[in-house]
């Protein structure tokens, strides 16, 4: 297929633009493969450029008038960015061809044809994002242990498609058994480790058993689960299902841990059964809440009644809720945990993302984050490709399309809100990784698991950690307020404490140039008082070196100076 197959019109001049923040621009539009130019025809430079990509729906609009083929119309352009721009045509016609070309251009489902294919950043890649967060690394301290392995039983995705091809597991647990434990869960993911607290508490994540009806056991499943444990110790499994969905999955084939096969674990559900059924309330929780956001004329009462009723801080609230109780239990009770729902690819990669946050105080740094979502999200197969098809605004009715992974950013804010101080990034950093998890000029999102990634050969194109790190954009990123703080952070999860995400949901209707030049200030004062402390420690240093030669020169009793310095 040929991408000038889908425009029937390249370019068209004198086209009203009406966006965020700035008055009505007479511009000329252009539509290129990938993406949506708009130009000033007055002001020399002034140019918005729209990937294809980000467009999240596609309205359009005729004037009325019986004449409507020459009095043309507005098509609106609902952005997965949760921007809205509209555009005014004057010619039906246009309107139309525009029409037809945007809608098509949008919707392309091959990754292969999207745009971090035919990107060329014009700066040097100083280190490579595709390679910089491999598991051999990540755990490296680990591996070296007697504990724990680097195995590749899974290096060509026949044992767990959505698992990557390198895995770390249990020293004393073979490749046979691991094969033999990953037929009894849901899509071969059997318990894999996430994360090692400091206490020797382990963190692992799973889909289901597929126990039916029958109970059926696998004790290579069980085998697993007790190496992790030994001989003594307790573990709790943490099942983000309620008990009664839980059980109308068993006569499906799925089901819980038989406690009598497990009699160490101890079972306990959280129900967030809403995010992680794929049943698509999710995501209009997030349409009606951005449904409310964009409607300015609303009263304040209408509000807060709209923001309550769309439930998405009560889907916040429980996500933090769930991830406190893993917390707990790993922290506090230095118990290992095992999370996981039905398939193990959303809520219970939220869960256990949302718990290193909480008590790793490297996940709170920028390379910690990344190297975070590049761990369970990237490599530990959350389907971005399905899940972030389309977002908010789609009319499209598909219940695997669901912005848990945003559910995950806004905890992550929560926190930074509570914690504003141990957090090495500001919370634009998690706006831009909401942003790229949708459309995106890098392939670090392409794909729905690391087989895809490979499949599609991703490493071609530029990732976006390596963009990231760039010394000028990661400048941009830092929070000026940080002070590392290796202590758990343990938020309130109270609906009193729980706030809307403002620089997100919010940026497109409020406009945030006050909050930006406000932090440019904050950053400007910290510095200044950086500098300070450095000069005052620096003139200490000289004072204690002027005293240190002061001590060592002698004077006779005629007045005649010695230095013992000299003397030496």
């Amino acid at each position: 297929m040929e991408f000038s197959e889908l425009i029937r019109i390249p370019k068209l001049n004198d086209v009203i633009l009406h966006n965020a923040f700035h008055d009505p621009l007479n511009a000329m539009l252009c539509i290129t493969s990938h993406h949506l130019i708009l130009s000033s025809k007055k002001e020399q430079g002034q140019e918005i450029w729209l990937l294809h990509q980000s467009i999240d729906l596609v309205e359009k609009k005729l004037n009325n008038n019986n004449n409507s083929n020459t009095n043309g119309g507005s098509l609106i352009l609902k952005c997965k960015d949760l921007q809205i721009i509209q555009l005014d045509i004057n010619s039906a016609e246009d309107l139309h061809d525009v029409y037809y070309s945007l809608e098509r251009l949008s919707n392309l489902d091959n990754p292969s044809l999207m745009y971090p294919f035919f990107y060329r950043p014009m700066y040097n890649i100083l280190e490579d994002g595709h390679n910089i967060f491999k598991p051999e690394l990540e755990f490296s301290k680990l591996i070296a242990s007697d504990e724990w392995r680097l195995t590749t039983v899974n290096k060509d995705y026949s044992v767990c498609p959505t698992y990557g091809a390198s895995l770390v597991v249990p020293k004393s647990i073979d490749d046979d058994t691991i094969i033999t434990a990953a037929s009894f869960r849901e899509g071969g993911r059997f318990p894999m480790l996430s994360y090692r607290h400091e206490n020797g508490a382990v963190l692992l994540r799973s889909s289901q058993p597929l126990v039916g009806t029958n109970n059926k056991r696998s004790r290579s499943d069980e085998k697993i689960l007790n190496a992790i444990l030994g001989t003594t110790n307790k573990g709790y499994i943490i099942d983000t299902r309620s008990s009664s969905t839980a059980g109308q999955l068993k006569a499906k084939g799925g089901g819980t841990e038989p406690d009598g096969n497990y009699p160490q674990w101890r079972r306990i559900h959280k129900n967030l059964d809403k995010i992680s059924n794929c049943g698509g309330i999710i995501l209009e929780s997030f349409a009606k809440l951005m449904e409310a956001v964009n409607d300015v004329n609303c009263s304040s009462d209408k509000w807060m009644s709209r923001l309550e009723s769309s439930n998405w801080l009560t889907f916040v609230q429980s996500s933090l809720n769930a991830s406190c109780l893993v917390a707990q239990c790993l922290d506090q009770e230095g118990v290992s945990v095992l999370v996981h729902g039905s398939f193990g690819t959303d809520t219970t990669l939220l869960v256990t993302s949302v718990v290193q946050v909480i008590l790793n105080a490297d996940c709170r740094t920028v390379r910690g984050l990344q190297a975070l979502i590049e761990r369970e999200w990237l490599q530990g197969g959350h389907p971005f490709q399905t899940r972030h098809a389309k977002s908010c605004y789609t009319n499209v009715k598909n219940k695997q399309i669901q912005p848990t992974f945003v559910l995950f950013l806004d905890c992550v804010q929560q926190l930074h809100h509570q914690f504003p101080c141990s957090f090495e990034f500001t919370t634009h950093m998690l706006a831009l990784l909401f942003e790229h998890s949708y459309f995106s000029q890098f392939g670090t999102f392409l794909g729905n698991c690391e087989a895809d990634r490979e499949k599609l050969n991703t490493s071609k194109t530029t990732s976006l950690w390596s963009y990231l790190n760039r010394p000028d954009i990661l400048t941009s990123l830092l929070n000026p307020m940080y002070e590392p703080n290796k202590a758990t952070i343990w938020p309130s999860v109270a609906p009193v404490s729980l706030v809307l995400w403002n620089d997100l949901y919010l940026r497109w209707v409020i406009n945030q140039t006050q909050n930006k030049n406000a932090l440019v200030k904050i950053h400007g004062l910290i510095q200044n008082d950086k500098n300070l402390r450095s000069q005052v420690t620096r003139l200490r240093k000289q004072l204690i070196d002027l005293q240190k030669e002061w001590d060592l020169i002698n004077i006779d009793d005629d007045g005649t100076i010695q230095n013992d310095v000299d003397g030496a």
